[in-house]
């Protein structure tokens, strides 16, 4: 169960699984040193790429309390080759990334709401850290679901994609959505500790869904600007829409996402049923 950040259990975690995911031949390591019986790099290989005593790798990886300066977390995620989302989770694990002292989003600034309706006819909605869906327009309710006719509680992006029975069939690549989803959470989980709502979401998720639990498990961390998705609607049929999210400034906890159709097909469909 996921109950709150322990952040250095979940750091001893994260490096253990992002060594064991690295392939020792990228590295150009001699063959002598390859007959291995775990997957990965070995914890005094990722010690000397890192520049840290392999004991200081082995008390991370088990936990033990320390806490790294930014200088070794660097250090550390050069040597483990991390993503930049990666790097940012890492971070976040070890305390040294600046907390946002913005407050958690929990309503849509006005200004945000007036400009998701603005958006008309391409389907937008306002989004928090978390999912929590906090305005949006007509063609995106016609295109997903009547968010107004849920309980607020339930008006949660990633909640309806495993929870809500229509929902849950609207993706063809149906996993892909929710690993990618799964990755977000995980990364906002290590920038917000504080937010028991967040945590109690993962918890209800991880307890209730085989299939979250599954990939929640294997930490991978990704923060999506953009991307693709099959739907397969009940009324407009198969539709390919892109998607954008953008971040204003004033208010960094919300996150505007603007669908478009991503072919003339699709636009069809997708102004068939927006006019509906």
């Amino acid at each position: 169960m996921t109950r709150t950040v322990d952040a250095t259990q979940e750091l001893a975690a994260f490096l253990r699984t992002r060594r064991e995911r690295l392939d020792p031949h990228a590295f150009g390591l001699p063959s002598r040193r390859q007959s291995r019986r775990t997957p990965g790099l070995r914890r005094e290989e990722v010690a000397e790429l890192a520049g840290v005593s392999v004991d200081y790798v082995v008390r991370l990886e088990q936990g033990r309390g320390l806490r790294p300066s930014a200088d070794v977390v660097e250090a550390l995620a050069g040597a483990l080759r991390l993503a930049p989302a990666e790097r940012a989770y890492l971070f976040d694990l070890a305390q040294q990334r600046p907390r946002n002292a913005d407050p958690l989003a929990t309503a849509a600034a006005p200004p945000l709401a007036r400009l998701v309706d603005d958006l008309s006819p391409l389907p937008a909605m306002l989004m928090n850290h978390r999912y929590d869906i906090l305005a949006w327009n007509g063609e995106m309710a016609r295109l997903l679901v009547d968010f107004g006719a849920l309980p607020p509680a339930q008006r949660n992006s990633m909640w309806l994609c495993l929870m809500h029975p229509e929902v849950r069939e609207f993706y063809v690549d149906r996993e892909r959505v929710v690993r990618e989803g799964i990755a977000h959470l995980r990364a906002a989980w290590a920038a917000h500790p504080e937010d028991r709502a967040l945590t109690d979401l993962i918890t209800e998720f991880t307890t209730q869904d085989e299939e979250f639990a599954r990939l929640w498990a294997e930490r991978d961390v990704q923060v999506n600007g953009r991307g693709s998705k099959l739907i397969r609607h009940p009324d407009a049929g198969l539709m390919a829409v892109h998607f954008e999210v953008l971040m204003p400034l004033q208010d960094p906890d919300q996150r505007l996402v603007i669908y478009r159709a991503a072919d003339e097909e699709s636009r069809s469909a997708l102004d068939r049923l927006c006019a509906g």
